[in-house]
């Protein structure tokens, strides 16, 4: 799907969905400053790390990797939240035929130990470390990380309007199931682009810091040929 497609589809939506109060203070240029490194990982990062990290342990069969992206799973908090958003369809996919749908949700921390004990092959001493994670469960979770489930099908683009504060670092990563690639485009409410993903892949991790509290628009369209149940996560 190219930007520009996208960028149309973004415009429509924003002009169907109400307006919020509290941003109503008119801004020009880009909304975004520079960004100031931190040692810190958030519950967002934290999370598109273990998607990361257990994408590759599935590659490979990697019982170590599995283990360790479950535990850091089991490390987060996340709470479930309603976002308005519009579906329409993704013009670059038109005429396409879903095929049957695969994994109904992205893979938790219980999944990925899971495919640990599998990857594993019966070493008792890999096998050790899962069982125990999976005794202590989810302990010392950190939170601040907001997530909405979404079930996008195939040749479709979901968009939503997120508002971020001005001057405080700003996270959002979408979590797909594996059933479909998806792409990804941030915009402000200017129509600049703050972050593009064209990946072929459903995991997507974007930060950046906005100048001025306000909106950003947010499209994730579906590349492939089923359905995507997928997490959108904002700290």
């Amino acid at each position: 799907m190219t930007r520009t497609t996208l960028i149309s589809m973004m415009g429509a939506a924003a002009l169907a969905m109400a307006p919020i109060t509290g941003f109503a203070q008119d801004k020009s240029g880009e909304n975004v400053q520079p960004t100031e490194a931190t040692a810190e990982v958030s519950a967002v990062g934290k999370v598109a790390l273990a998607q990361d990290l257990f994408a590759y342990a599935q590659e490979g069969k990697n019982a170590v990797a599995a283990l360790a992206a479950a535990q850091i799973m089991q490390g987060v908090d996340a709470k479930d939240v309603e976002r308005e958003k519009t579906t329409s369809d993704n013009e670059d996919m038109a005429g396409v035929t879903e095929e049957a749908d695969g994994a109904d949700a992205p893979m938790d921390a219980d999944a990925m130990l899971t495919a640990a004990l599998e990857y594993a092959g019966g070493d008792p001493a890999v096998t050790g470390l899962i069982e125990d994670a999976q005794a202590e469960g989810s302990r010392g979770r950190i939170g601040g990380a907001s997530r909405t489930l979404s079930r996008l099908p195939a040749g479709k683009v979901d968009l939503f309007k997120v508002p971020f504060y001005g001057g405080r670092f700003a996270e959002l990563a979408i979590v797909g199931d594996g059933d479909a690639n998806l792409d990804l485009l941030v915009t402000d409410e200017n129509g600049n682009t703050i972050c593009l993903d064209k990946t072929y892949t459903d995991k997507i991790y974007c930060s950046f810091t906005p100048a001025w509290d306000g909106y950003f628009l947010v499209a994730v369209a579906n590349q492939g040929r089923k359905r995507n149940s997928y997490y959108i996560l904002t700290n």
